[in-house]
């Protein structure tokens, strides 16, 4: 294309990031500011240096894109030179992260919260989405033999060169700080409105200690100390992934989790550690108590004590042990705290050992495929985890809507809306007969929510967000289908990343010929993200946000995951457009439709979870009709629709 012909798409495509985007994130945080009462704290001066910083990575990284690179910060026209210097050399991505930096200081300056909580975090997400479901698989596409750049939080080469103290320094830095920036805001958010205790009955009158308060605070010095003196790269590597994992998995469930475990009372006796553990109290709170990083930290810290000195690992190993156990004596922690965070610790420094167990998991799942024949019927083994997952699901909703009539007709239209989607989509394509879509399921869904509300007259929003609440279910649950079935499949991956199938009914194989091939197991990773996606939903109905507030984040978190999900797929039958996928352009849509539900007026959810026998019966009937509709057919038939697949 011509540099005249492509001027008024550059343009356009300039308009629309520097002028139409920023406007939309002002009018988004604008009108869900009564949707989002949280806290802003008063801190004009780190708000202008975010805002000030923000904007020097934006100028400095365009700058470097134009005069390195040859090109503008543009995906649909990108530089012609990769750019590894300047800006680049330190940070991958500074446009973007600039970007969440001014939009951060804006919030604080202006004392927005929505835009604060809301607007910033998911702009964060949406561009990292981006990142790796688009621009980095570009980037290695049109850079083959490019030049590392992001040096700063590069992971340390996997070999056993010595690491320097600059490298130690900079995994402290992108590592302890990141986590600190996390628990604090935990600590600022404070407890919910409605605290669960972590503390059994028994523990409320175990006594308090002071005097192991000094074990307690060697934690500090013993985890810095244990990083500091690591002596080769790959265990710096071990080292900064394992912190990231703790940080990631202990954040999330300090975010999502309802839990607290308030200090339990002592009475000081003057002595200095009495005085040092009301300090320690004075900085701390209930909150972000569930697990216990203090002990994950203590348990990681020791682990890397013992490599360092191995002849020293009783003695770290028992200074880990006492860490943790003066978590229960200075009354810091209840008991399922401590047990919770050694835990966390044990799976982070064994992450893949876990990821081992986790691939020959779904191999062996990916291999199962079965069937038994009862006259013309075949029942695919399958069939039951389709089942599975709408019982489940149709159970949940019930039990959060009390109305089982309400519920009917989104199930029903849900699963038509899939059938037809997937012949809309993928029917005929690669010999498939009965695809079933998950937009069409959507789409379906909803249509059903606004017509069982008008004829039950219940409230459309609860009908919805009831639906919604409980989608990352049954499609997390709906995945183990997709593992035997074949559908949903990654691409080739290394080996250490992958999952071999080599069924022959398996659709890898029949219908993408990637028998005994490495794949990314992208099912898992729906899994992973409809986890994820569940508990902060259920944590934000417990706060009893607004239900447009709910089911909006439902589709622009679901959408984002899908967008990143899809660049790992490798179903040769998926339309392409553009250089994205037919799904990522659905995603695209599907987080605006997500942030324009969000700023929708609607009643806040007042849902109490609890058994609803009349609900039995319909979740039953549902699962019945999924199991026959996604794991049932007739292969000897030549009707349409009688066969799951053609061959």
């Amino acid at each position: 294309m011509s540099e005249t012909a492509s001027l008024p798409g550059k343009i356009a495509y300039g308009l629309s990031f520097c002028v139409l985007l920023p406007l939309v994130l002002i009018a988004w945080a604008y009108y869900t500011a009564a949707a989002v009462p949280l806290p802003v704290p008063a801190a004009p001066v780190l708000a202008w240096l975010l805002l000030g910083s923000g904007l020097l990575l934006i100028i400095g990284g365009m700058s470097s894109l134009w005069l390195v690179g040859g090109g503008l910060p543009m995906n649909a026209f990108p530089p012609v030179r990769f750019v590894a210097s300047g800006l680049y050399r330190w940070l991958p991505h500074p446009i973007y992260v600039g970007a969440s930096a001014v939009s951060v200081g804006l919030s604080l300056l202006l004392r927005s919260a929505s835009g604060l909580w809301l607007v910033s975090p998911l702009l964060t997400l949406a561009w990292l989405a981006l990142v790796y479901g688009f621009e980095n698989p570009d980037l290695r596409r049109r850079f083959p033999n490019r030049l590392p750049g992001g040096q700063l939080v590069a992971l340390p080469a996997a070999t056993a060169a010595p690491a320097t103290l600059g490298q130690r320094l900079r995994v402290a830095a992108i590592v302890l700080l990141p986590w600190l920036l996390l628990y604090e805001t935990v600590l600022y958010l404070g407890p919910p409105a409605a605290p669960i205790s972590t503390y059994l009955p028994f523990e409320l009158d175990w006594p308090v200690w002071p005097q192991t308060e000094f074990f307690y605070a060697l934690a500090y010095p013993f985890v810095m100390l244990a990083l500091l003196f690591i002596r080769q790269q790959r265990q710096l590597r071990h080292f900064l992934l394992a912190g990231w994992l703790l940080a990631g998995l202990g954040g999330v469930l300090h975010l999502t989790l309802p839990l607290v475990a308030p200090p339990r009372p002592f009475q000081s006796d003057g002595s200095v550690w009495s005085q040092l553990l009301l300090l320690e109290r004075l900085t701390d709170g209930p909150v972000a108590a569930f697990p216990s990083f203090h002990v994950a930290w203590a348990a990681v810290a020791g682990y890397f004590w013992g490599r360092r000195w191995p002849r020293l690992r009783p003695l770290a190993t028992g200074l880990a042990v006492l860490i943790g156990l003066s978590c229960l004596t200075t009354g810091m922690h209840s008991l399922a705290d401590v047990l919770s965070g050694a835990l966390l610790g044990a799976l982070v420094l064994r992450y893949r050992r876990v990821g081992r167990w986790l691939r020959t998991g779904l191999e062996r799942l990916a291999n199962s495929w079965s069937a038994r024949q009862y006259g013309s019927l075949r029942v695919i083994n399958h069939s039951w985890y389709a089942g599975l997952a709408m019982l489940a699901g149709v159970l949940l909703s019930g039990s959060l809507l009390h109305n089982a009539g309400a519920l009917l007709l989104p199930v029903v239209l849900g699963v038509v809306g899939a059938g037809l989607w997937g012949q809309l989509i993928e029917g005929g394509a690669g010999g498939l007969s009965r695809p079933f879509g998950y937009y069409g399921a959507l789409l379906g869904g909803i249509a059903g929510c606004v017509v069982a509300a008008w004829l039950t007259r219940c409230s459309f929003w609860e009908v919805l967000a009831a639906c919604t609440l409980a989608l990352p279910l049954v499609q997390g649950v709906g995945r183990l289908r997709c593992v035997v079935q074949g559908c949903c499949h990654g691409r080739p991956a290394p080996r250490a990343a992958g999952v071999r199938v080599w069924h022959p009914k398996s659709r890898v194989c029949a219908l993408a010929h990637l028998e005994g091939r490495p794949i990314h197991p992208t099912a898992a990773y729906s899994m992973l993200a409809n986890g994820l996606i569940g508990l902060l939903l259920f944590r934000l109905t417990y706060a009893h946000v607004p239900a447009p507030l709910l089911v909006g984040l439902y589709l622009i978190l679901s959408s984002l995951a899908r967008f990143v999900e899809e660049q790992f797929r490798g179903e040769p039958q998926t339309p392409r457009a553009a250089g994205l996928t037919i799904y990522q352009w659905m995603a695209f849509g599907g987080m605006l439709a997500g942030i324009v539900v969000t700023m929708l007026p609607g009643p806040a959810l007042d849902f109490r979870l609890g058994w609803y026998a009349p609900a039995l019966p319909l979740a039953l009937g549902a699962a019945l009709l999924a199991a026959f509709a996604m794991g049932m057919d007739f292969p000897g038939s030549g009707r349409r629709f009688s066969r799951l697949a053609a061959s």
